[in-house]
């Protein structure tokens, strides 16, 4: 099996939680899966029996500014290893996002697989642009679809939500977030078995894969500071008030019932996942 993403959150996860006799990690100088060629190299010296894709342009703002290199990684980057695996008969499961979602109708009620995706921004165009090569270049595929990652594996450089929230409120009395997009704040821990076990089941297609339940990122905040007992002044505002590049869904909640009737698996509730992440974290940082 080869996972390819080593170093980022969710590919950290994913390295402890795939059940295989083999498997090598590539990070992103190891192989650039824009370069056909390299992806052909890299991945015959492999001779993988799988290829998981956890890498992708994540910088949802600047794609707005550059969408050339959002399409050159979640786009043409994923045709390349879904037209490689489709060519050698390989299955190929790769992680894409809830932001396919967000345009259209209002919505207040969580989306399953079989709704249309209608992205708002060129990051969310070239996720769901990488999707459709997946399924038209690899007959054996796995899509899965998630949401608000966060992980352990996270870093100064890489960093997540949650680590942002508690380095700001270590300098800032008051913090002002976002309260009117709502979707699923996601341990990568649980994101990462839950793909382990669609895997081991040989499940093809889509899958959506969050914690189960929803939050705005203000809600998500809140329960960062009070498990953490930080005395922040938390201050709700909008999107717009907030002002960021790319536009974000107003709702992009997944339904995860596909996912939960096919393994047994039942996802733990984004709240109880977060504090599982802050104990973790603590004990890490005692024991670094």
């Amino acid at each position: 099996m080869a996972l390819i993403g080593g170093g980022g959150q969710l590919a950290s996860d994913l390295a402890r939680s795939l059940n295989a006799e083999r498997l090598e990690t590539f990070t992103h100088r190891q192989l650039d899966i824009t370069d056909a060629t390299a992806v052909a190299r890299v991945l015959d010296a492999a001779a993988p029996d799988v290829v998981v894709n956890a890498s992708g342009y994540n910088l949802v703002d600047q794609a707005e500014i550059e969408p050339e290199q959002a399409f050159a990684v979640n786009a043409f980057g994923v045709r390349n290893l879904a037209r490689y695996c489709g060519q050698r008969g390989i299955a190929l499961v790769h992680v894409s996002t809830d932001y396919v979602f967000g345009g259209g109708d209002p919505r207040t009620t969580p989306f399953d697989e079989s709704d249309s995706p209608h992205p708002l921004s060129a990051y969310g165009a070239s996720k769901l642009a990488g999707e459709h090569f997946v399924r038209a270049e690899c007959p054996r595929h796995l899509i899965v679809r998630t949401c608000g990652l966060y992980g352990l594996a996270s870093t100064r450089a890489k960093s997540n939500f949650i680590e942002t929230m508690l380095r700001l409120s270590e300098t800032r009395p008051e913090i002002r977030v976002v309260n009117d997009q709502h979707c699923t704040p996601s341990f990568t821990t649980d994101v990462a078995q839950s793909i382990a076990a669609l895997i081991g089941i040989d499940a093809s297609g889509t899958y959506h894969v969050t914690n189960s339940g929803a939050a705005t990122w203000y809600d998500l905040a809140a329960e960062v500071f009070r498990r953490a007992k930080r005395d922040v002044s938390l201050v709700p505002i909008t999107s717009q008030e907030f002002g960021a590049k790319a536009r974000r869904p107003a709702y992009s909640v997944l339904d995860c019932s596909k996912l939960t009737a096919a393994t047994g698996l039942v996802m733990p509730n984004w709240a109880d996942s977060v504090a599982t992440y802050l104990m973790m974290r603590e004990i890490r940082n005692r024991n670094p």
